[in-house]
């Protein structure tokens, strides 16, 4: 009888449904061979072979997803995975975010005397654990994966050893990281005990499972250990994603990371955490809509608020960064209660941002890669005094990505922000929408500053001159066409996104 039991749960395991992951593991795994195998004069080549792989896993998961018909989802793994259109698309994403990562990664490393070949290896694994997160539909799978690439972050942000203050940001992670995911998983564990006793109705066997817990929670919304559970899972993934009152960590962390993993956080990890939210969120949780509501409406308000707030008086850029990220983070959760209000766009819009802010995002972080010293943790806005006379391609990708994430017309920002704050005032969240709009005016003010500094900065007399031809304060380390290249397409795609979307939004919403 077991045996049969063991060959039904074989049958749905399809490992070809995972082939991207299972690709850019083995890639992983290659990349540690060619370390042993190459002589030590062509181990340069291992960066190029990471980015070069997963450029041509992109390009098939693309023509996959182009080729994917729109209602196309399955279970796989006896139901711990469920791939839907919405993980096709986030795969995309996820590769997108590898490529540039690994990209800045060759930028931080040319200037310092740190193992080359490792970063690249566990951005790759990283990336994988990404895409099997926002595929679980069971908190076993879902707890692994997650706890995988934090694993793998606690490396990378204390990657800079000789970095004290990259150390110090590992330590923090990992402490915060390390409450965070307790909490997480102690709500995992009162929602497994309660969903499994045989006297309450809609108990299961297996109440890990997504559905089966679902089921459950529907038939017991008030009960105060489904409660307790549910609650201390959403905060876990509050600490991932930085949202008021857990995104104490933010700042510190993203100042003291190097500039590759501080984009590989403010990006994937943000964007990986959204989309565990909102399957959570609509599918285990629905039956707690009316309380999660107004508790994550109060949330994304006090964290849009502090998110552009907290800024204006930072002069360190990779803080402001940081702190910007929060206030992003402050949007999403915005659309989140969105969709939970029943707007019918929330979720493409959700979908659609987290792209923008991708190429936004990434086209700052370009430059910061650039202009970094050896110390990569100070990195002044005064760094970028007559940027734009000097370095006018880094200067123009600098203006494109801040105002992009300012949400200027005619960038892609712009209409990120304008498709979410859409379906925010559809959903009848006109509060929300007010603190929203009011968060991108105060932005203005500190990613403004940033780009004055660049381009129209009023020099004063002091001990840095008087004259618009001095030089840079810092040493800015010139693109290489490849460099160029991947700023270029970032670029690229904030101009093209922002006059022109074609029918990439309705496609979107229809798929999703």
């Amino acid at each position: 009888m077991n045996l049969e039991v063991f060959k039904v749960f074989a049958e749905s395991n399809i490992w070809s449904a995972l082939w991207v992951e299972i690709a850019l593991v083995l890639l992983a795994l290659g990349l540690l061979v060619l370390e042993l195998v190459l002589p030590a004069n062509a181990k340069r080549t291992i960066p190029s072979v990471a980015i070069a792989g997963q450029i041509i896993l992109l390009v098939l998961a693309s023509i996959q997803l182009i080729q994917m018909p729109d209602d196309c989802s399955g279970m796989y793994f006896s139901q711990m995975i469920l791939q839907t259109p919405q993980s096709a698309i986030m795969r995309i994403f996820f590769l997108l975010g590898g490529i540039f990562v690994s990209y800045l990664g060759t930028v931080y490393l040319a200037r310092r005397e740190l193992p080359k070949m490792e970063f690249f290896h566990i951005v790759l694994v990283v990336t994988a654990a990404f895409m099997i997160l926002v595929q679980s539909h069971h908190f076993v799978v879902f707890f692994v994966a997650l706890e995988t690439l934090t694993i793998g972050f606690y490396v990378l942000v204390a990657y800079c050893r000789t970095s004290s203050a990259s150390l110090e940001a590992g330590l923090k992670f990992l402490i915060l990281g390390g409450f965070s995911s307790a909490m997480l998983l102690f709500g995992i564990v009162l929602l497994y005990g309660v969903a499994g006793n045989p006297l309450l109705p809609g108990y299961s066997t297996d109440s890990m499972n997504f559905s089966n817990l679902a089921t459950f929670i529907t038939q017991n919304p008030t009960n105060p250990l489904v409660l307790g559970g549910a609650v201390l899972v959403l905060v876990g993934m509050a600490f991932k994603i930085g949202v008021v009152p857990f995104q104490i960590w933010v700042p510190d962390v993203y100042q003291g990371a190097p500039t590759p993993v501080t984009a590989f956080l403010a990006v994937c990890s943000k964007a990986a955490g959204f989309i565990v939210i909102i399957n959570l969120l609509n599918g285990p949780f629905l039956g707690l809509s009316d309380v999660f509501i107004p508790l994550l409406a109060v949330v994304a308000g006090l964290t849009i608020l502090f998110g552009n707030i907290a800024p204006l008086s930072q002069r360190n850029v990779k803080r402001v960064m940081g702190l910007s990220g929060v206030a992003h983070a402050g949007y999403l959760l915005a659309g989140v209660v969105a969709i939970l209000c029943g707007s019918a766009i929330a979720h493409g819009a959700i979908i659609f941002y987290l792209f923008t802010y991708l190429l936004g995002s990434f086209a700052v972080f370009a430059v910061m890669a650039h202009v970094s010293q050896k110390e990569d943790e100070i990195q002044e806005i005064d760094h970028y005094e007559n940027f734009a006379k000097h370095n006018p391609f880094l200067a123009l990708a600098l203006v494109c990505g801040l105002g992009s994430l300012a949400g200027i017309p005619p960038l892609a920002g712009f209409i990120g922000k304008l498709i979410l704050f859409i379906a925010i005032f559809k959903a009848g969240l006109y509060t929300l929408l007010g603190i929203a709009i009011l968060g991108v005016v105060i932005s203005i003010y500190y990613y403004f500053g940033w780009i004055r500094e660049a381009f129209f900065h009023i020099y004063a007399i002091g001990e840095r001159g008087t004259t618009d031809d001095r030089e840079q304060l810092v040493d800015v380390l010139k693109p290489t066409p490849m460099h160029a290249l991947a700023i270029g397409v970032l670029v690229t795609g904030i101009l093209v996104l922002g006059f022109y979307q074609g029918g990439l939004i309705d496609r979107l919403f229809y798929m999703l």
